[in-house]
């Protein structure tokens, strides 16, 4: 018995790991975007803290925020949570009068914590709203060409093979299938993006699946592309599954509308100007000659231990690119259809 309180003593004292934390919200919740894990990660932080007054409460906040990003390979979808978690606290911060007596703390705390799981409550039934706005673009006899395994798409898709209280559109999907996510994945694994497949095809929606070398085939049978996004930028482009960027080119060169399918909670300050100005290390272009490799192999054999500073490479099976806003025609989100150029002025508001 004494054992066990011991252990229980020290599990109580065990430091709170954020990262963990995040990667278990991500694989216990298919349905959990990025954003959303940091914040609830964030959340669960508050909770477990013993921060007591406002400046420890910040203080904490930044230190996890810089642990987290530094730790994920491709920490730009989930920086869109936790910059627009910590600018909600800040605010709320800066008008403790409103929540109660001033200096009362306890109350700030229970509010801040108490709102965040409402946000988290709020953005995840924000696709039912972009599937909403969404459901007009697709019309009867159309083809819709995607890629990637994106949950806002998915269910735009299916409300509009399955609308209730009304006719269910007539419509086709050309669905890319990308090789390179393979990399990453068991041999008996299925691609990202088959979950979607098999549930439009049980709706009765046609669907045909294709490789990435067959988009410019296919496009020419396609009326429109629909696809997800990790992050939505300042300038209105998008940060996504590597192979959106062509596929928003050869769309752009046939005059095939190319619309972005992405929750609000994802726009992201960043401003990249093109594919290599995103703040992320990829195993894409590695330019190797037989000694490199020869090295390579050496250092694998080898055990290494790596720094906690030292930036992580993304591995190709999860790399991604960045579309510009003029290959974009549209943005649907939850807060309605937007041009690329609405995007900044939607961030200002979402951050005052």
């Amino acid at each position: 018995m004494a054992s066990t309180t011991s252990d229980a003593a020290v599990a109580d004292t065990k430091p709170f790991d954020i990262v963990a934390t995040y990667n278990e919200l991500l694989r216990s919740d298919a349905d959990l975007t990025m954003p959303i894990a940091a914040i609830e990660a964030l959340v669960l932080l508050l909770t477990q803290s013993a921060s007591s007054t406002i400046s420890e409460t910040l203080d904490l906040l930044e230190k996890s925020t810089a642990h987290l990003k530094r730790s994920i390979p491709n920490p730009i979808g989930l920086s869109a949570g936790t910059d627009l978690f910590q600018r909600y606290l800040i605010t709320t911060l800066q008008r403790p009068g409103q929540l109660g007596p001033a200096g009362d703390f306890k109350a700030i705390r229970t509010h801040l914590l108490s709102n965040g799981r409402l946000f988290i409550r709020r953005a995840k039934e924000s696709r039912d709203k972009i599937a909403a706005f969404g459901r007009g673009f697709i019309r009867d006899g159309s083809t819709i060409l995607t890629n990637g395994g994106s949950r806002a798409v998915a269910a735009l898709l299916q409300k509009a093979a399955d609308e209730e209280g009304g006719p269910a559109v007539r419509f086709r999907v050309i669905y890319v299938l990308s090789s390179i996510s393979q990399d990453c994945k068991q041999p008996n694994e299925e691609p990202e993006g088959m979950e979607t497949v098999r549930a439009l095809r049980a709706k009765g929606v046609p669907v045909s699946t294709i490789p990435e070398s067959a988009v410019a085939y296919s496009l020419g049978k396609a009326d429109m592309v629909i696809v997800g996004a990790e992050g939505v930028v300042e300038n209105g482009g998008i940060v996504s599954r590597m192979g959106t960027y062509q596929i928003g080119l050869l769309a752009k060169a046939i005059g095939k509308p190319f619309y972005v399918v992405a929750e609000s909670h994802k726009f992201v300050r960043l401003y990249p100007l093109g594919q290599y100005d995103l703040p992320i290390e990829q195993q894409v272009l590695e330019f190797k000659s037989e000694e490199d490799l020869e090295e390579e192999r050496k250092q694998q054999s080898s055990v290494t231990k790596t720094d906690g500073d030292t930036s992580i490479k993304l591995p190709l099976c999860d790399s991604v690119d960045f579309t510009p806003p003029h290959l974009i025609s549209a943005l649907i989100t939850d807060s309605g259809v937007l041009t690329p150029s609405a995007v900044s002025e939607e961030l200002i508001k979402i951050w005052f």
